[in-house]
C-alpha cells in the first residue's frame, strides 16, 4: 500500500446507517417479536441433521441372507439316495452313496469360500469408501478439530 491510500483509509468514515438504534427497534434476543413475527425465545431448534440412508448395511444384510439361503438349499439337496445310485447294492451302493455326500460336502464348502471372499472384498471396499470420504465410525465426518 502506498502512503496515500493508507491515509485514505485511515480517514475513512462508516456508513451512515451504523451507528445508534432508532427508537422502538428490539434488540436481537430481548423477547420481543422479531421481523418474521416469532420471539426470539419461541423458535424451534433446527432438526439434526438427518442420517442417509445405510444402503451398504441393508446391501450387506441381503448379501448374507443370500448365502445362508444358498447353504440351507445345498444342504438340504443332498438327502437321500441319489438316482444314479438306482440298482446298486452292497459296498457299490454303500460308495454312491459317500460319492453323494462327498459332492455335498465340496459343494457346501466351496460356497463357504466365495461367501468369505465375498464379504472381504465388500468390507475391504467399504472400508476404502470410508477413508476416502472422510467418515468416522460414529457417521460424523472428519474436519478441523474444534479448539
Amino acid at each position: 500500500m502506498s502512503k496515500n491510500s493508507r491515509a485514505r483509509h485511515s480517514s475513512a468514515q462508516p456508513p451512515q446507517g451504523w451507528g445508534q438504534r432508532a427508537e422502538g427497534m428490539p434488540r436481537p434476543g430481548d423477547g420481543q417479536e422479531r421481523p418474521h413475527g416469532v420471539p426470539h425465545e419461541h423458535r424451534r431448534p433446527p432438526p439434526p441433521p438427518r442420517k442417509h440412508g445405510r444402503v451398504f448395511f441393508w446391501c450387506f444384510l441381503a448379501l448374507q441372507i443370500m448365502f445362508l439361503v444358498w447353504i440351507i438349499a445345498g444342504i438340504t439337496s443332498a438327502g437321500g439316495t441319489p438316482d444314479s445310485c438306482e440298482g446298486l447294492t452292497g459296498d457299490s451302493l454303500e460308495a454312491c452313496e459317500n460319492a453323494g455326500t462327498l459332492g455335498t460336502t465340496i459343494g457346501v464348502g466351496l460356497i463357504l469360500a466365495f461367501w468369505m471372499a465375498t464379504d472381504v472384498i465388500v468390507s475391504l471396499t467399504y472400508l476404502m469408501y470410508r477413508m476416502v470420504s472422510g467418515q468416522r465410525h460414529d457417521g460424523s465426518r472428519r474436519g478441523p478439530s474444534p479448539e
